[in-house]
């Protein structure tokens, strides 16, 4: 049997979290793992395609209204290149692949298949930069990296390659450079929020886990409903290190020559794990309106002696949606029951079914249908546009407010390590502790809980509602608190 006809998901979400993850990636379509012997790898299946393509377009389109070019690179890196910023071969080094042979030559320089692109973009914004006019530029790549982490893998969460974009862009003045570091940054959260109907908390990461090379690091994290914690995004101020390592310099308005200041930032395909994980339930996928390939779904349902009414009927009413923009499927199959179809759209995540039998027909109605909770509610075939385009409103609406309520009721506070350790070992989630600001301390919790450090709060920000005061200590040594931490379990 293939795939495509295994309808139902056995594994359970609340107990077998892992299992009913990879069960609901191929049994929806998403992914397959790859070839035998390429642990580590993935098959992207078109449906799965289509939604990073939905994530893509949404970014793309923020990006490039706010000055974003797209560019190309290679894939591959010389070793030198990397070598002239030490940060980057120290952090990435682990991981990085190299390529040693072309065809039966060897190659004179070892090459890295890009575990990120600092090392390739930065030396070309040298030569493109020359005088301040040409500041700020931002140029953009939607590409693959490849990251060989000895980890199990984990369709969309954990791969060895993985889709992503990354942006680089370099400034006059540190002011321009943080002020677009926290543009994108903006920019993942209302992707997060207003695309994927999930709701994150945002702050940077701390000194020591910060991207390699940077000066600081400013991150989206997402609750998973399992407890664990999903970096969404990050967004990088790179300082001058990086325009110093490859000489991005720049003439003033004096004529005076000037180093850059520089920017990173990305997200990658683990936006569509954390969507699955966090929407999805025990029936399969659950899409959001604006993420689903189709938006809804209409089910005939006839006799034969009613067939060409009813499908006459369904088929006026996809035509109008569609002239209306809104994505359809009209399942006007033979060799499928109702109860069938029904399944398998849900199963595929749609977020709207619409069924239509005689009884809608004689009476000028639809029955429509929530994926999220099997509501359903009779509307009028007279404004179906606006009523569905309501209806998948409603949707967002339901999906957003239940992750918001995971959220919500699983960030926790603790003064203590015991109540650090006690509270992520009992609940889960997000436990905030003031923090002395020392790797160390967060060692004492991970190697008990194998919890981190995932976010630190920025000053003043909503995260922030309990500001470090004077004469607080650290939750976990006696030394003066400096700021507040945020510990979980992460993907």
């Amino acid at each position: 049997m293939s795939d495509d006809q295994e309808l139902g998901i056995t594994e359970s979400k609340e107990h077998s979290t892992g299992e009913w993850y990879a069960e609901v990636v191929r049994k929806a379509g998403l992914a397959n793992y790859g070839p035998e012997g390429m642990s580590g790898f993935i098959v992207t299946r078109p449906r799965g395609y289509a939604l990073w393509e939905s994530i893509r377009n949404e970014l793309d389109a923020r990006f490039k209204a706010t000055g974003v070019q797209n560019a190309y690179f290679p894939m591959l890196i010389p070793e030198s290149y990397l070598e002239r910023e030490k940060d980057v071969v120290e952090g990435f080094d682990p991981e990085v692949a190299w390529v040693t042979q072309g065809g039966y030559e060897e190659l004179e320089e070892r090459l890295a298949v890009r575990p990120t692109s600092e090392s390739i973009i930065a030396p070309y914004l040298s030569q493109w930069i020359r005088s301040y006019r040409d500041l700020p530029m931002r140029v953009n790549q939607w590409c693959s990296v490849i990251r060989w982490e000895a980890t199990e893998t984990k369709p969309f969460f954990r791969t060895k390659e993985f889709l992503w974009q990354e942006g680089h862009t370099a400034h006059a003045t540190e002011e321009s450079a943080w002020s677009e570091t926290i543009t994108r940054l903006d920019q993942y959260e209302e992707v997060y929020e207003d695309v994927l109907a999930m709701p994150v908390l945002r702050g940077k990461k701390p000194e020591h886990d910060k991207f390699p090379g940077a000066d600081t690091t400013t991150t989206v994290e997402a609750l998973m409903p399992d407890g664990k914690s999903v970096q969404g995004a990050t967004s990088h101020y790179l300082g001058q290190s990086f325009a110093e390592a490859f000489d991005i310099t720049f003439t003033d308005e004096n004529e005076d020559e000037r180093v850059a200041h520089t920017t990173s930032w990305g997200l990658s395909w683990r936006a569509l794990g954390a969507l699955v994980m966090t929407h999805s339930d025990d029936q399969g996928l659950v899409l959001p309106p604006a993420m689903s390939p189709e938006q809804v779904v209409i089910v005939p349902i006839w006799q034969e002696e009613t067939k060409d009414d009813v499908l006459a009927y369904a088929e006026g009413i996809a035509d109008d949606l569609r002239a209306a923009g809104v994505r359809v499927e009209l399942d006007d199959r033979d060799e499928h029951n109702p109860g069938f179809k029904f399944n398998e759209w849900e199963l595929k995540g749609v977020p709207v079914r619409i069924e239509i039998g005689p009884n809608e027909v004689e009476e000028g109605t639809t029955t429509l249908v929530h994926r999220p909770d099997g509501e359903s509610a009779e509307a009028d075939r007279e404004g179906i546009v606006g009523t569905v385009r309501d209806h998948l409103d409603t949707v967002h609406a339901k999906l957003y407010a239940a992750a918001e309520e995971n959220l919500t009721e699983n960030v926790r506070e603790a003064s203590d390590r015991a109540e650090i350790l006690g509270t992520i070992g009992q609940h889960g989630g997000y436990v905030k502790a003031p923090w002395c600001g020392d790797e160390d301390c967060e060692a004492k919790i991970k190697e008990q809980v194998a919890a981190e450090i995932v976010l630190v709060p920025f000053e003043g920000s909503e995260s922030d509602t309990d500001p470090i005061h004077d004469g607080e200590t650290c939750a976990l040594c006696d030394d003066d608190a400096v700021e507040t931490a945020y510990f979980a379990r992460s993907y």
